[in-house]
């Protein structure tokens, strides 16, 4: 099945450069693209993959508009990546295939759950009693809701995600430990997305909260008492740790940690790899990592950060000494 150029800007606007009737077979990179598919340009760096690429179409904005006149076709947009990102949910609502029954029969859900009617449920789900799953929302296969959960609407919840698992509370005594009931729920808004086999941990007294809009890469731990908010997006194997608040429209890069019981600002960036150790009030971009090094430069430069310290006394004590003597 193939798309013709005039139905794509039809449906997504922009400005079409080339003949509307062009039949479009399918989305690629620019440097892979053949002569009957789309592709895009959206960043400057990239801007050498465009004269050698093969694409029938590209996706561009008005700064490279010159340098697209002597192709087949382009379309010509304020926000290059947006438009290929809306094009391939337009592509795939075109080309979406048959699906089986809406609840698979190997899902297992308690009569006291609420699923809405339009809700689908995928193969060998679980769906605990007394939880909601909204309008809309789509679970993929082995996903576990667990009781008392809800789920908003317009949700996609892909493949082994647990939402409701006891968060980890412990009591230590005499070398032992006692289990602490998690007596919440975990309550997510609507539009969230969720990655493969993400844990979302109920809270021990008061609900988890992810709110509406948030995007969750695969394999990230949610810890109990968690709040995200709203539009905040994170990558693959981050960890929240507990009663953590995330403010809106954040991002966290891939692997980083935030611990618990802190809070990030609305608008707050942190890079891949950092260790959230404080909470952060303003919003920007926080990093928070050692540099890569040989392993012999970085023994050196680990046991200098130990006499950091002792350093940092020694420099206050010459600097108190520099001002008695400028006294004297």
């Amino acid at each position: 099945m193939s798309l013709t150029l005039g139905a794509i800007v039809e449906a997504l606007g922009g400005r079409l450069l080339g003949a509307s009737d062009m039949q479009i077979s399918g989305l690629a990179p620019l440097q892979t693209a053949q002569p009957s598919q789309i592709s895009f340009l959206s960043q400057a760096r990239y801007q050498n993959q465009l004269a050698p690429s093969l694409a029938g179409c590209v996706i561009v904005g008005p700064a490279f508009e010159s340098r697209v006149l002597h192709r087949p076709a382009a379309i010509i947009t304020d926000d290059p990546y947006l438009y290929f990102a809306r094009l391939t949910r337009l592509w795939k609502g075109a080309h979406h295939k048959a699906t089986g029954p809406r609840i698979h029969p190997s899902a297992v859900i308690d009569p006291d759950a609420s699923i809405a009617d339009d809700a689908v449920i995928g193969p060998l789900c679980v769906v605990e009693r007394g939880a909601q799953v909204g309008a809309g929302t789509v679970l993929k296969s082995r996903v576990t809701v667990g009781e008392d959960c809800t789920i908003g609407e317009r949700c996609l919840v892909h493949s082994g995600v647990v939402i409701g698992a006891d968060g980890f509370g412990f009591a230590p005594l005499q070398g032992t430990w006692e289990k602490i009931e998690q007596l919440g729920a975990v309550r997510i808004g609507n539009d969230v997305e969720i990655g493969a086999n993400t844990c979302i941990d109920r809270g021990a007294l008061e609900d988890t909260v992810i709110e509406d809009g948030v995007k969750l890469d695969n394999l990230i731990q949610i810890g109990h008492n968690v709040r995200v908010g709203r539009h905040t997006a994170m990558a693959g194997c981050v960890g929240v740790a507990g009663s953590a608040r995330i403010g809106a429209h954040c991002t966290v890069g891939g692997g980083a940690v935030v611990l618990g019981h802190l809070s990030l600002a609305d608008h707050v960036h942190i890079s891949a790899a950092s260790v959230v150790t404080r909470s952060i009030l303003q919003p920007g971009q926080y990093t928070g990592m050692f540099p890569l090094d040989s392993n012999a430069n970085w023994e050196k430069n680990a046991a200098s950060l130990k006499q950091l310290s002792r350093l940092r006394e020694r420099i206050k004590a010459l600097e108190a000494d520099i001002q008695n003597n400028k006294e004297t």
